[in-house]
């Protein structure tokens, strides 16, 4: 070196990798297109058997001439009354003793208060009304009532899909 030059530090000398080697080694990398393959496939298969595991009681909803309601972000309870009397929240029967004390507790855990009250139509009114008291009292404000759509209206008419 001469007399007015500064060096930084390290020589002129061939850089080496983080790794420590000096020579080149192939990297090895996921291929990661099988796994969307397989996650599609995956996808389309939930999305067909979804709707088969909704299946639940059945029931004879009546029919009424309602629009239907606009979709949430969160799913919104489900409360079945079947003809026999029985009354289930989502798939699972509760007896009627307890459906007060299960409702506070789901409420509790929910962010919304919208549930679905379903009633066979051969449920006697007073106790369609004694299930929405409890899912008043149980904390749900916002009670909708099933029915099966194209009954009829005022006017006599079938209604027409509007």
């Amino acid at each position: 070196m001469g007399a007015g030059t500064v060096s930084s530090g390290g020589g002129g000398g061939r850089r080496r990798s983080r790794r420590g080697g000096g020579g080149a080694k192939p990297m090895s990398e996921i291929n990661v297109t099988p796994f969307v393959d397989v996650m599609l496939v995956l996808l389309i298969i939930f999305m067909v058997a979804a709707p088969l595991l909704t299946a639940g009681v059945p029931i004879e909803l009546p029919e009424s001439a309602a629009a239907p309601l606009p979709q949430e972000n969160e799913e919104p309870l489900a409360v079945t009354i079947a003809a026999d009397g029985r009354v289930l929240i989502g798939s699972t029967e509760v007896p009627r003793d307890e459906l007060l004390t299960r409702l506070r507790g789901i409420s509790a855990e929910r962010t919304s208060n919208k549930v679905f009250l379903r009633a066979d139509g051969n449920v006697p009114y007073g106790e369609i009304m004694v299930v929405m008291g409890a899912l008043n009292a149980g904390g749900f404000r916002d009670i909708g009532l099933v029915t099966e759509a194209g009954g009829p209206t005022l006017d006599g008419d079938a209604a027409q899909g509007n």
